[in-house]
C-alpha cells in the first residue's frame, strides 16, 4: 500500500464469517445458563418463551437488515439513525449503544473468568481476566482475518458442544417412558402473561445480533451479505434456543428447581453424568472465548465510525493500523474498559448494559419506518402501511423490554445519556452549530438502487 493511499478497513469477510461473528456475540450456549430462570418464570414452557422472543427479535432484525442494505457502513444504528432521524438523534443513538458495546465485552470476559476460576480455582479471577483480555486484544489487533479464523474455530467448538448436549439428552429420553412433549409447550401452570414475562428474559440472549452491521465495510458484497447474516443469525440462534430448551424441558418437566441459576448444569449431570457435565462446561468456557473476541472487534468498529464522522475525537478513534487495517487504538480502549470488571460482580456488570441496546433497537425500527415512507418503499400506500407494521411492532416490543429493565440499569442509562447530551452540547457549541459530519464510508453505487426494489430484495 503506497503512502498516498488512505488506509481503510480490509474487506475480507464472507457470509459464513459474518454469521459466526453474530453467533459468537450471541453465544448460543447461553441457553444452558438462562434455561432455569426462563422455565421458572414461564411455568415450565421455556421453549414457548424462546419462540416468542425469537419472533419478536426477528422484527427488529428485519429493520436492521433493510437499513444495512440501504446504508452499507460500519456505523450500525448510529449511521441508520443519523441518516433517517438527523445527526443529533443519530449521535444520541450511537452514544446509547456505546454503553452496550463498551461494557458487554467486560461482562463476557468477567463471566468467562469466573467460570474458569470455578473450574480451576488455583488461578484467581483477576489472572483469568488479564489472560482473556490480553489474548483477545492481541488477536483483534492482528487483523480481521486472524480474528475471523479464531472466532470461527471457537464458535464451531461451542456449537459442537451444544449438539453433543442435545444428543445426550435425546439418548436419555429414549431410554425412558415417552414424556409429555406437549406439556413443554403448554400446560395448566402457565399463561400468556407468564410466557410474555419469560420471553422478555429470553430476549436478552439475542443481544448482539445487531453488531454484525458494524462489520459492513469489512464484508464482501455487504448489501447482500450483511442483511442475510443478520436474519440468519437470529434465526439460527433462536432455533438453537428453542430446540435445546425443549429437550431440557423434557428432561426436567415443569419450572421448579432447587437452584434455577444452575439448572442447566444440573440437567447435564442428570442426562450424561458429572464427568460429561464437567467436560461440557469446559467446552462451553473455551467456546465462550469467541464471544469476547467478537464483541471487542465489533465495538472497536463502532468507535471507529463515530470517530471518522467527528462526533468522537478523530485523532484517537479514526486511526487504523497501516499493516493490519484495524482500529487498533479502539481495540486497546475496549480492552482497557474490560479491566473495570476487576471491581464488579456479574450482577453489577450486567446492569451497565441492555439499556443502550433496547434504546438503539427502538431507534432502528423508527428509522426503518421513516425509510419506508420517505423513500416510498413500494408504490402502494396500502403496501407501505402493511410493511410499516414490522418496525411499529418491533419498536413496541423493544420499548416493552426497555421498561422491564431493573431500576439500576435505567438509572445508569439515564446518566449515560445525560453525559452524551453534555458532549453533544460541547460539539455544537451549546446547540448553536450543526453536529459534525465526517466524510463517512464510501458507499457502493448499488446502495442508490431504487427504493421500490429495496424492500423486495431484503424480504426475498
Amino acid at each position: 500500500m503506497t503512502s498516498h493511499q488512505p488506509v481503510t478497513l480490509a474487506t475480507r469477510l464472507g457470509l459464513a464469517g459474518v454469521i459466526f461473528f453474530g453467533l459468537a456475540y450471541m453465544a448460543p450456549g447461553i441457553v444452558q445458563s438462562t434455561f432455569g430462570v426462563v422455565a421458572e418464570v414461564s411455568g415450565g414452557v421455556a421453549p414457548m418463551a424462546y419462540l416468542a422472543a425469537t419472533a419478536a427479535m426477528l422484527l427488529t432484525a428485519l429493520s436492521y437488515a433493510a437499513l444495512a442494505k440501504r446504508f452499507p457502513s460500519s456505523g450500525s444504528s448510529f449511521t441508520y439513525a443519523s441518516s433517517m432521524l438527523g445527526r443529533g438523534p443519530g449521535f444520541l443513538v450511537g452514544w446509547a449503544i456505546l454503553l452496550d458495546y463498551l461494557f458487554l465485552p467486560m461482562v463476557a470476559w468477567l463471566i468467562q473468568s469466573i467460570y474458569l476460576n470455578a473450574q480451576f480455582p488455583g488461578v484467581p479471577i483477576w489472572a483469568w481476566l488479564v489472560l482473556n483480555i490480553g489474548l483477545t486484544t492481541v488477536i483483534n489487533v492482528l487483523g480481521i482475518v486472524l480474528a475471523d479464523r479464531v472466532n470461527t474455530a471457537l464458535t464451531v467448538l461451542a456449537l459442537a458442544g451444544i449438539a453433543v448436549f442435545a444428543i445426550v439428552m435425546i439418548g436419555y429420553l429414549a431410554a425412558r417412558p415417552a414424556p409429555d412433549a406437549g406439556a413443554a409447550l403448554l400446560n395448566p401452570n402457565t399463561s400468556i402473561a407468564a410466557i410474555a414475562s419469560a420471553a422478555a428474559i429470553a430476549a436478552y440472549s439475542f443481544l448482539g445480533f445487531d453488531a454484525i452491521s458494524t462489520l459492513s465495510e469489512e464484508t464482501k458484497n455487504p448489501q447482500r451479505t450483511i442483511p442475510r447474516g443478520i436474519l440468519l443469525t437470529v434465526a439460527i440462534g433462536g432455533g438453537i434456543f428453542i430446540v435445546v430448551s425443549w429437550l431440557m424441558q423434557l428432561v426436567h418437566p415443569g419450572g421448579h428447581f432447587q437452584n434455577a441459576d444452575i439448572a442447566g448444569y444440573t440437567i447435564s449431570v442428570q442426562a450424561g453424568g458429572k464427568f460429561f457435565a464437567d467436560a461440557l462446561n469446559i467446552v462451553g468456557i473455551v467456546g465462550g472465548f469467541a464471544s469476547g473476541l467478537a464483541i471487542q472487534a465489533t465495538s472497536s468498529r463502532l468507535l471507529y465510525v463515530m470517530g471518522r464522522d467527528g462526533v468522537l475525537p478523530k485523532r484517537v478513534f479514526s486511526r487504523l493500523s497501516v499493516k493490519y487495517r484495524v482500529p487498533w487504538i479502539n481495540v486497546l480502549i475496549v480492552g482497557a474498559v474490560g479491566f473495570i470488571g476487576l471491581g464488579l460482580d456479574i450482577a453489577q456488570a450486567t446492569s451497565l448494559i441492555n439499556f443502550g441496546a433496547f434504546l438503539a433497537f427502538t431507534a432502528v425500527n423508527v428509522s426503518f419506518l421513516v425509510l419506508i415512507w420517505r423513500e416510498r418503499m413500494t408504490r402502494s400506500r396500502v403496501a407501505r402501511a402493511l410493511l410499516s407494521l414490522i418496525p411499529i411492532v418491533g419498536a413496541v416490543v423493544d420499548l416493552a423490554l426497555l421498561s422491564q429493565l431493573q431500576p439500576s440499569a435505567q438509572i445508569v442509562g439515564a446518566i449515560w445519556l445525560a453525559i452524551g447530551i453534555g458532549w453533544l452540547a460541547y460539539l455544537t457549541r451549546g446547540f448553536r452549530r450543526s453536529v459534525p459530519s465526517g466524510a463517512g464510508a464510501p458507499v457502493p453505487s448499488a446502495s442508490v438502487e431504487t427504493a421500490e426494489t429495496l424492500d423486495e430484495d431484503i424480504l426475498r
